[in-house]
């Protein structure tokens, strides 16, 4: 298994080492009999600005690994630090401020949404639960900033899911995740569930996203042409361990275990160049 990198001089902004998660097996009486690892041992560091692609097959514990950064899920072992902060030793005060800086897109846009809930509502919900902005007027001028920044008119602020197609739901689900100002954004398969042209547009509006709010991502995916075509470095894993990491280009070219061969295998042809054309194709209309 690939060992953590090194330090950079100036410090990661994301750390985690030795990072041990697992599900509890419980008997007939409802007692913990063993535990499912999901996550083994697993080290690596995230530069500030840097997209970090995690890469693996489904279970391999790419998502669970996503969600123990953010104390969604309880760990058996490990530290993780988020500029300089022992998230796992924080506070509920702290832990609170860690949510603000840390956030996630997930999988599915159609269960990420309230359905009782305008789009409008979704996207000011951070605002409120953390006291951001406390005028309604403000949160409306806010939301409507935040459609118009991922490509959605704001005529549709009172207008409800059902209402959107998955990349449109996905856009909200996106603008959501960026109304606290976060520094740090996990991808958890966000575009896994659209097809390939509509993927591609989301990839592109995540990308000028981190540059206009200087964000840094973790972007979760099975599908490694789309990693590939996001991230600056992977990270493959495979049962829980990191299987293999490095700079993209290098992995998806010049992989060096088996299991990673085999991923890069399974890529359908073409995927990676069509992805690529419909980037080029949007910037010449552009």
């Amino acid at each position: 298994a690939a060992r953590a990198e090194p330090l950079a001089a100036n410090g990661p902004l994301l750390a985690v080492e030795n990072l041990q998660v697992g599900y509890p097996v419980r008997g007939v009486f409802g007692q913990t009999r063993r535990h499912v690892m999901a996550v083994q041992d697993v080290s690596f560091q995230i530069q500030k600005g840097e997209t970090f692609g995690l890469v693996g097959e489904s279970g391999c514990g790419k998502t669970t690994l996503g969600r123990a950064l953010l104390r969604l899920v309880p760990t058996m072992g490990g530290k993780i630090w988020f500029e300089g902060r022992d998230v796992l030793g924080l506070g509920s005060s702290q832990l609170r401020q860690l949510r603000r800086d840390m956030q996630i897109v997930f999988q599915d846009p159609y269960s990420s949404l309230d359905p009782r809930m305008s789009i409008g509502a979704a996207i000011a919900e951070p605002l409120k639960i953390h006291g951001v902005i406390k005028s309604r007027r403000n949160q409306q001028e806010r939301v409507a900033y935040l459609l118009d920044r991922v490509g959605l008119p704001t005529t549709c602020i009172n207008r409800y899911p059902h209402e959107f197609s998955g990349g449109q739901r996905q856009r909200v689900c996106i603008a959501r995740a960026l109304a606290l100002n976060p520094k740090f954004i996990i991808c958890d398969e966000s575009v896994s569930a659209l097809d390939v042209s509509v993927q591609a547009q989301v990839l592109n509006l995540l990308k000028e996203l981190q540059a206009e709010f200087d964000l840094t991502y973790i972007f979760i995916s099975h599908d490694l042409a789309v990693v590939k075509f996001m991230s600056d470095r992977i990270m493959v894993m495979n049962q829980g361990r990191i299987e293999e990491i490095g700079p993209a280009e290098q992995v998806y070219r010049q992989p060096q275990t088996p299991y990673t061969q085999e991923l890069i295998k399974a890529i359908p042809v073409g995927s990676l160049e069509r992805i690529q054309e419909l980037q080029r194709d949007r910037a010449t209309v552009a």
